[in-house]
């Protein structure tokens, strides 16, 4: 909204200094700036309410035996992330971008979904909170139409279902006509990964936080022609806009973090988690960069091949010997190093540390072609 009303004093007239407006290096930073103080006001706030009302963590009796003292620590804090997210890029942002739009209704839609899991379980004490096949339900709805929408609408015409092919030079690979349910495999596929990763206090948040700068890096050489041209990449008009809300979500989250680091003052519930990972697929999508996507995201990829392994080898075993078996001691994999004896902070600090290094080479693929 400031982007209009200061674009039209600009234009009309000509104040000094209001042309810095146009930029998005200057909205972006005043993007983050909002963000994180608006992180900083409300947490509080949020924490309060929700002690207030006794909307706490549930933790599962299986569960590591540390995580018990974290009983009743107020969650579906991830309302203050999407909050300070939204706001600012509803301030800064073109909100007529097709970008924007798609980016933003899509993380809220997903925060909604998530929003509705962590009601049924915390507030009205069901067990399993939203049944799985409706979540899921909510995933794929939200894949169809941003998955549609890019597929149609002529603002992605030229490159509508085409995805760039990391470490090869000037080589895309065209999805065609499977390009929707691939949308929609990477959308539902990285809302849950995220999901399974939000085990420990920082450990999502702060390692998306990480994967987002790189994006934010992704995006704006992508929408620049001369930076696009010069890394021969893709380029995409119009896709330097997502950097304002990239910038929203690194603020957002550095502000959550201070709450969620450990030990925890608030957990992000599924209503954070879905948001964070669905945001993290469909700006992968926008920025036709999907298959880096188990490169940037390798924590998270990680995490879900962990699960995924740990329950097939049990069923396997069980189904052979009558007797399940384990790979790891507990999955996802975080639980498995708990279970080793590892102490949390030194296990997050670790991940970081990761994708700290699978964050350089996703920007390093750009130049080792």
């Amino acid at each position: 909204m400031f982007y209009y009303l200061l674009d039209y004093i600009n234009k009309t007239y000509n104040p000094p200094g209001f042309d810095v407006f146009r930029y998005l290096s200057f909205r972006s930073s005043l993007s983050a700036i909002t963000a994180l103080f608006l992180a900083f006001y409300i947490g509080p706030k949020v924490i309060s309410y929700l002690q207030r009302k006794q909307i706490g963590q549930t933790i599962r009796e299986v569960g590591p035996k540390s995580h018990f003292s974290k009983a009743g620590t107020p969650t579906m804090g991830g309302i203050i992330l999407i909050f300070s997210v939204v706001l600012p890029v509803l301030l800064w942002a073109d909100i007529l971008s097709a970008y924007i739009i798609l980016v933003l209704l899509g993380t809220i839609w997903l925060s909604m979904v998530g929003f509705v899991d962590d009601y049924l379980k915390v507030v009205k004490k069901s067990s399993k909170g939203l049944i799985a096949r409706y979540k899921l339900l909510g995933q794929v709805v939200v894949g169809l139409a941003i998955g549609a929408a890019i597929y149609y609408m002529p603002e992605f015409a030229p490159y509508n279902s085409q995805t760039t092919l990391p470490f090869f030079k000037d080589l895309n690979f065209d999805f065609s006509y499977f390009y929707i349910p691939v949308v929609i495999f990477i959308i539902t596929a990285t809302s849950n990964a995220v999901n399974l990763t939000d085990g420990l206090d920082g450990l999502a948040v702060g390692t998306m936080l990480i994967v987002m700068l790189a994006l934010g890096v992704i995006g704006y050489t992508s929408g620049n022609k001369i930076y696009a041209d010069y890394l021969n990449i893709m380029y995409l008009p119009g896709s330097g806009e997502l950097t304002v809300f990239i910038a929203a979500f690194i603020g957002a989250g550095l502000g959550f973090l201070w709450f969620n680091t450990y030990p925890a003052q608030i957990f992000m519930g599924d209503t954070g988690s879905l948001a964070l990972g669905g945001a993290f697929g469909i700006l992968s999508i926008l920025i036709k960069k999907e298959l880096l996507i188990p490169i940037l995201g390798a924590i998270f990829f990680t995490e879900t091949i962990s699960v995924i392994v740990q329950r097939l080898y049990f069923k396997y075993t069980k189904k052979k010997t009558g007797i399940g078996k384990r790979v790891f001691k507990m999955a996802p994999i975080h639980h498995h190093f708990e279970m080793l004896g590892w102490p949390e902070p030194k296990i997050v600090v670790r991940f970081y540390i990761i994708t700290i290094i699978f964050a350089i080479i996703s920007l390093a693929s750009f130049k080792v072609r």
